[in-house]
């Protein structure tokens, strides 16, 4: 049996999907000719988030989702679904993809969005997947946690100006602001340089590398936050750190994080 991946209903197929199933059909078809009773399932994925922004920004209307209500909503998303999904369809009939057609099936459909629920619970009571808090990307826009692929990852070399949804004026990013935190005990300080200093009230550790010997006295130690009294473990770390940039101290944020990618122990607060 293969699944057609499901192709997204934001918009019609183009040379890649066209790859896959000519790729997937030459294996099913050897399959058939090999005397195996071989299936090929046919459908299209509502796409989530992906076909959210794709419908908003087709209203003509300016009454957002969230104005006409989600039954409203999910009923224009469905409209979308029936005109594009059928035109996807129609493009893989066209490649003359070996589908079974009487088994055509949509993600979000009665039996599907039953199918789902069901997968992660027994996943969850066979210990397979888990809850717990952890970093995630959140869309000020959309009002909604999306996941890593969806995200564009900008390298900015200088000050830059950039449109951010909800201010009516672009905002500063790409500027490098040095700061200190004193020392616990009265021992000195230690300088940290950030392009996010509005995150310092959640800064939870302070990382340099093994190897900078300005701070080698330093490893081990707790600065102290002068907002509320958090103390804040200076600890190592060879790959997070670059010594040449900025003062070679990194401020870093959430008990999570640092316990992911540093792998410290437990008591960090």
């Amino acid at each position: 049996v293969i699944v057609l991946p499901p192709p997204n209903v934001t918009a019609a197929l183009h040379i890649g999907h066209a790859l896959t199933a000519a790729i997937e059909d030459a294996m099913i078809r050897w399959r058939r000719m090999s005397g195996y009773n071989a299936l090929w399932v046919p459908g299209v994925d509502h796409a989530g988030i992906a076909t959210q922004v794709v419908v908003e920004k087709k209203r003509e209307r300016k009454l957002t989702r969230h104005d006409i209500g989600r039954d409203k909503f999910i009923s224009e998303v469905l409209e979308w679904k029936d005109q594009y999904g059928g035109t996807i369809l129609n493009q893989l009939r066209r490649l003359g993809a070996s589908l079974d057609w009487s088994r055509e099936c949509f993600t979000m459909d009665e039996k599907r969005s039953k199918a789902v629920p069901e997968a992660f619970v027994r996943l969850y009571k066979d210990g397979l997947i888990y809850r717990d808090y952890r970093l995630v990307d959140w869309d000020c826009t959309l009002l909604t946690a999306i996941s890593d692929i969806e995200v564009d990852h900008l390298d900015l070399k200088e000050e830059t100006m950039l449109n951010v949804p909800g201010y009516s004026t672009p905002v500063q990013f790409g500027v490098l602001i040095s700061f200190t935190y004193p020392l616990e005990g009265g021992l000195g300080e230690i300088i940290v340089a950030t392009t996010r200093i509005e995150t310092m009230l959640g800064d939870s550790a302070i990382a340099v590398h093994p190897e900078d010997k300005r701070y080698k006295h330093r490893h081990g130690r707790y600065a102290i936050h002068p907002f509320h009294g958090r103390k804040l473990k200076i600890i190592c770390d060879a790959v997070l750190v670059d010594p040449t940039f900025g003062t070679g101290a990194v401020k870093l944020l959430h008990q999570p994080m640092i316990q992911m990618t540093l792998r410290l122990e437990s008591d960090i607060t």
